[in-house]
């Protein structure tokens, strides 16, 4: 290397360090070119100190800016997956805490615990005995079921099947379909469902009220279902069947709308049960079947024809409706009424509760217009009867909006249990409490009134619709 003078090696793609003799120092740069990775103190190339300088850069880089950005995603990802996991279990606990005392989370223990509940039915309920039953019907009977948690669920146990019958297993099966597939205010909620050789039950939501019929058939409960309360649980009755008419696919019919088939929670708004029996009209089927409802509420003309149509439930709910304005079964009305010649106004006289007050005149003439619309529900011909989508809009404009502002029932709500928690432990006299009762009833009143001001007919009908 000592005794070389001179030296090409252009073009050879090189790496590395030049050696250290006068022979490559010396040389031009074109017999160094063409030889990327070459470094070395000569003139055109990299110098060993830049490079270096460099190698310690991109050190600095990955130090001071990959790591910590590979770092900072690492976070990002760790803090995404815990937020979707807190918001996760947030909406489980608000599922849970939907029902009143669900401080187990029913639903869950019915989904992913249904042995250990099956077993606290059958402990709460002492293997069904009849001390826990609240009410029997044609399919089986209900009964009220106390958790270990505190909470109470109603739990409806089919008759057991017969060898080789298939009746109350098939009504099971078709309740079950119904109730899973439909969730909607004014229809009772499933908790779940046990199938299981000894029992056919499935578990509802617990109302404490009791049926519709039991209600009107007791003189002093009959009397705190004053007329705004009534209407209002025609409307919700109502935005259920249309609901169901309308917005199911396929479309599901009831066939046993009546008043023992309503139920009534602590606010008075009707809850629609009792699927068994319900048909879903299948568009490429012809909806024929047997006979069934309760006697006084079914389509007279099922007598003669065994399709089920959408009208058949309009029917019931007509009778029902003139149910709960009469406060009794309306059969000798019904049968009596001639749709050409009645006359609201002596109509709605010999219709009304006699055990109510005489309604006021805004509330007399809201009557009238539910009276009329409901009186061609029960019209004999089924084409004349209105569909649920039209008594959804009727109602919608005669109520004004989805609920009636009770003002009494807001006042004595105010002075019975409001100021209970806004002025717990201090002593009020009773003009104080009576005076902040009528000022809060004047300020709820005002607001609802507009809210009805403001709220135009379509928007209603939307609204009743998308329920």
């Amino acid at each position: 290397m000592n005794g070389l003078l001179h030296i090409d090696i252009s073009y050879n793609e090189l790496r590395g360090s030049i050696p250290n003799s006068t022979t490559f120092k010396d040389a031009p740069i074109e017999a160094l070119q063409g030889n990327k990775g070459l470094y070395g103190d000569v003139k055109g190339l990299l110098s060993c100190k830049a490079l270096k300088s460099n190698k310690q850069a991109l050190r600095t880089i990955w130090v001071v800016v990959v790591f910590p950005l590979l770092g900072f995603v690492a976070l990002l990802i760790s803090l995404i997956g815990l937020f979707f996991k807190f918001q996760r279990r947030k909406n489980d606990s608000q599922t849970q805490q939907s029902s009143p005392g669900n401080s187990r989370g029913l639903l869950s223990v019915l989904t992913f615990e249904g042995k250990i509940i099956y077993e606290e039915i059958i402990r709460a309920t002492n293997d069904f005995d009849d001390e826990h039953c609240i009410g029997k019907g044609g399919q089986g009977s209900v009964y009220m079921s106390k958790l270990a948690s505190g909470e109470i669920i109603a739990v409806k146990k089919f008759h057991s099947p017969l060898p080789g019958e298939m009746t109350f297993q098939q009504e099971f099966l078709n309740e079950v379909k119904a109730l899973t597939e439909i969730w909607h205010r004014n229809i009772v909620k499933v908790y779940g469902f046990c199938l299981h050789v000894r029992h056919l039950f499935i578990v509802y939501e617990y109302f404490k009220m009791c049926s519709l019929a039991v209600i009107l058939s007791n003189d002093a409960a009959a009397k705190n279902l004053g007329w705004t309360r009534r209407m209002n649980m025609i409307k919700g009755i109502v935005d259920a069947l249309s609901y169901m008419h309308n917005d199911c696919f396929p479309p599901i019919v009831h066939r046993d709308i009546s008043s023992k088939n309503v139920l009534l929670d602590f606010e008075n708004e009707a809850h629609v049960s009792d699927f068994g029996i319900a048909k879903f009209l299948k568009p490429d089927s012809s909806n024929w079947t047997e006979l069934a409802g309760t006697y006084g509420y079914v389509a007279p003309e099922l007598a003669y024809t065994m399709k089920v149509t959408e009208k058949c439930d309009v029917y019931s709910f007509g009778v029902l409706a003139l149910e709960v304005i009469k406060g009794k079964h309306p059969r000798d009305f019904i049968s009596s009424m001639s749709f050409s010649s009645l006359n609201l106004n002596i109509a709605l006289d010999e219709m009304l509760d006699p055990r109510l007050p005489t309604p006021s005149r805004n509330v007399h003439d809201k009557l009238i217009s539910i009276v009329e619309v409901t009186i061609s529900c029960v019209d004999e011909n089924p084409e004349s009867r209105p569909t649920m989508q039209k008594l959804v809009n009727v109602l919608g404009q005669t109520l004004q909006e989805q609920h009636v502002l009770d003002v009494e029932t807001v006042r004595l709500c105010i002075c019975a249990s409001h100021f209970d928690h806004v002025l717990p432990g201090t002593d009020r006299e009773p003009i104080f409490e009576t005076i902040l009762g009528i000022i809060f009833s004047i300020i709820l009143a005002i607001a609802s009134l507009k809210r009805i001001g403001y709220r135009s007919p379509c928007l209603c009908q939307g609204l009743s619709k998308a329920k």
